[in-house]
């Protein structure tokens, strides 16, 4: 701070504090008046008396003049001077901040040895990830994790990625970038594909032409989904051939989707919170999951589980 922006605060602070005293004594001194005496203004046949202050209400106006007093020679106030204690809120943040960080350590020592399964299944810790995830996560997938359109539910067995402790720990603090780009397919094959992937999921009652034609169209599709549409977890390609639909399993989403493309951001959090934080979330999200049987021993590649179309977008899924 400049030294005209302090002497200006300084004589602005004092300057009203003075003000209240000289307020206060000339309007209390003995001006001669008789009790009771009115001033003279009346208004629908009330009278303004001219009675002092009473002594009490007086009181509690100089306590606040000398509180003031006080205030501003142990704490700053005036411009540039820090008051006798040398407080600030900085300081202020910090002790907080570090005391908060002491009581971290001391509760996060206990999990030290756990491993993220171990985590999974801690009562105690769990409480904690349901916090960490309500404050962070429950804004895309939803206070239960069961995500809405365009955003995965967490609650299933499928996953885009797998499901290894190590995959989801990288997903939270990575962060994940999923993208079905534009084709520039014509008119025609983006109707036969649209049906095509509704086949592949299962869904009935599709036509012959489009179970023929489907598989040829399709080779442009595999190189992501693979040829039988189960989808790749290196890549985030999601299995066409479950009945998930995370952006809709409608003709007309599929197809906006060939059409256009679409774009999906899983952000990091490594910024917001720490490893210890990013451990406890990773378990508590998989124990959403576990609650549906998933295997927690499943390996990086999440061979023991089918791909996930849940957890981002292609071809619709």
């Amino acid at each position: 701070m400049s030294n005209a922006w302090s002497i200006y605060i300084i004589v602005l602070a004092v300057g009203n504090i003075l003000a209240m005293v000289w307020l206060l004594v000339i309007t209390n001194r003995d001006n001669g008046v008789e009790e009771s005496e009115t001033t003279g203004h009346k208004w629908d046949g009330i009278e303004e008396l001219n009675n002092p202050l009473p002594r009490w209400w007086l009181g509690l106006f100089i306590i606040t003049i000398i509180f003031a007093g006080i205030y501003l020679y142990l704490y700053p106030g005036l411009g540039s001077y820090k008051g006798s204690l040398d407080w600030s809120q900085m300081s202020e943040y910090r002790q907080a901040r570090d005391a908060n960080a002491e009581t971290q350590a001391e509760f996060f020592a206990e999990f030290v040895d756990y491993d993220i399964a171990a985590l999974s299944r801690s009562e105690k810790a769990m409480a904690t990830g349901e916090r960490l995830f309500a404050n962070n996560c429950t804004t895309c997938h939803g206070s239960g994790g069961r995500g809405a359109k365009g955003f995965p539910n967490l609650t299933d067995n499928d996953w885009l990625y797998g499901n290894a402790p190590e995959t989801i720990l990288a997903s939270i603090q990575n962060g994940r970038a999923g993208v079905m780009p534009n084709l520039n397919l014509n008119s025609a094959t983006v109707a036969v594909l649209a049906r095509y992937v509704q086949h592949l999921s299962g869904e009935e009652g599709i036509s012959d032409h489009v179970i023929e034609s489907g598989p040829k169209r399709f080779a442009i599709c595999a190189a992501c989904h693979g040829a039988d549409g189960k989808g790749n977890q290196t890549i985030g390609a999601p299995n066409l051939t479950d009945d998930i639909w995370l952006h809709g399993g409608r003709v007309s989403d599929i197809e906006n989707i060939l059409r256009h493309g679409i774009q999906g951001n899983m952000p990091s959090f490594s910024s917001a919170l720490n490893s210890n934080e990013i451990r406890l979330l990773a378990a508590y999200v998989i124990s959403l999951s576990s609650s549906n049987n998933t295997d927690l021993s499943t390996t990086a590649d999440g061979s023991d589980n089918p791909a996930n179309g849940s957890n981002t977008t292609a071809e619709g899924e």
